[in-house]
């Protein structure tokens, strides 16, 4: 469950977390990696989106109605992936023990189960309660779910990993299992984002040199479109701080979000602020918003209708049933080359002839860039340095987590010095 998602070669979209798993493997991401992704979209529930396409918004009792259906295709696409790979990894969500939800499990040991995959239980120590946690988690399975969960890791220990040998110890003798690790707290290794819950008491992992805001709109999507402002700072009501540049980024629900941005006061302190000479972005629903108009005349995600926009830009949209997702090359006025993608449910058309953010594969003008407001549908242009640089025309420096390949590295390099080599190889190779 994420608004956080990317769009794979085929068109087809998947969370943002399965995209990072692909990437840290050197495979491309497909929609088999993750054929389930829940889109919240306020009182409709979640946006379902099946094997990277959108299918229905179900209530959660709804969504549960559909479970034989919707565990045929899960099966369907590991199958696909056992088909092509020798090792699968199944990321479980939420705890293996979930007593009232066993019988309708699809992402966790319901799943492993079904496939007779040998599991890890991986413990969170930083949350507190990890003896509780383990001990309790295996007292709760029955003897078949057992038998699949061979070991156990303690993930995220600050300090240091030799204070916790007896605790090691006792959580063997009480679980009657293996340690796979204790792994340390890792905060200089730089990955994306999974969802929005990571950008609460959000610290600044490196220097932009940038004055970069963020509007953090309630149905926040997508905000790995800056991940390359790592100190930028994330707003929920207008402030006093002074901005070189303010973004407006993507969401789940552009015309809820325009309402609570209006009664929050920011449409104001918007127009002061480019009034007074702050660079303004929209990306997807944030472009949407800096538009005359938005309507929804068929109810996609409102039963409003419509609402007016901040009018800085000559542009409306009009939001439709059917969603736009495509993986798309583009080249900036300036002839900068870069990879982006769309996702959006509406179509946004220009008065008059402007100058466009870029231009897409196909000779397709996309958004508009005016000296002071910008707008794009394109989700990714500026985790390109050199776009962003364009954009807010200044340099950057290096920034940690620029290079993702070597991030991933780090990663690795984390992992095989804190894994237990012979227990790994015993249990699950």
């Amino acid at each position: 469950m994420s608004n956080n998602s990317m769009v794979c070669a085929d068109g087809g979209e998947i969370g943002r977390a399965q995209v990072a798993q692909a990437e840290a493997c050197g495979l491309p991401p497909t929609t088999d990696m993750n054929p389930i992704l829940l889109k919240p979209t306020g009182a409709l529930g979640s946006q379902v989106v099946l094997n990277g396409r959108p299918w229905k918004n179900l209530k959660p009792v709804e969504y549960y109605e559909q479970f034989e259906l919707l565990l045929k295709h899960v099966l369907d696409a590991y199958a696909r992936l056992a088909a092509g790979y020798d090792y699968v990894v199944i990321e479980g969500a939420g705890s293996v023990t979930e007593l009232n939800l066993k019988h309708r499990d699809l992402v966790n040991l319901g799943l492993a189960r079904r496939l007779n995959a040998p599991s890890m239980l991986v413990a969170d120590i930083d949350r507190g309660g990890v003896f509780a946690s383990v001990i309790g988690t295996f007292h709760l399975l029955e003897r078949e779910e057992g038998a699949l969960v061979r070991s156990f890791l303690v993930n995220r220990f600050r300090g240091d990993v030799g204070l916790f040998k007896d605790g090691v110890r006792i959580l063997e003798e009480k679980t009657q299992r293996p340690c796979l690790g204790v792994f340390p707290y890792a905060p200089d290794i730089y990955l994306d984002a999974e969802d929005s819950v990571s950008l609460e008491g959000k610290a600044a992992a490196a220097r932009s040199g940038v004055r970069a805001a963020i509007v953090r709109l309630p149905h926040i999507s997508n905000f790995t479109d800056f991940r390359l402002l790592p100190d930028a700072v994330y707003l929920s009501q207008p402030s006093n701080q002074e901005f070189d540049v303010i973004f407006l980024p993507g969401t789940k629900n552009t015309i809820d979000d325009m309402h609570w941005l209006r009664d929050g006061g920011f449409e104001p302190w918007l127009l002061a602020r480019v009034e007074q000479g702050t660079k303004l972005i929209g990306i997807c629903g944030g472009f949407q918003m800096l538009g005359k108009w938005i309507v929804d005349p068929d109810g996609v995600e409102s039963s409003s209708g419509s609402v007016r926009g901040l009018g800085l830009l000559p542009v409306e949209t009009r939001l439709a049933r059917e969603k736009t997702t495509r993986a798309v090359t583009a080249r900036t006025a300036s002839g900068v080359a870069f990879q982006a993608y769309e996702i959006h449910m509406g179509v946004t058309t220009a008065e008059r002839e402007h100058d466009p953010f870029a231009i897409t594969d196909g000779g397709h003008a996309d958004g508009i860039r005016t000296p002071r407001v910008m707008g794009t549908y394109l989700h990714g242009a500026l985790e390109n340095k050199t776009v962003l640089e364009e954009v807010i025309g200044r340099a950057l420096p290096a920034i940690a987590g620029e290079m993702k390949d070597s991030q991933y590295d780090r990663l690795a390099d984390w992992f095989g010095e804190h894994v237990n080599e012979e227990i790994f190889a015993r249990e699950y190779l």
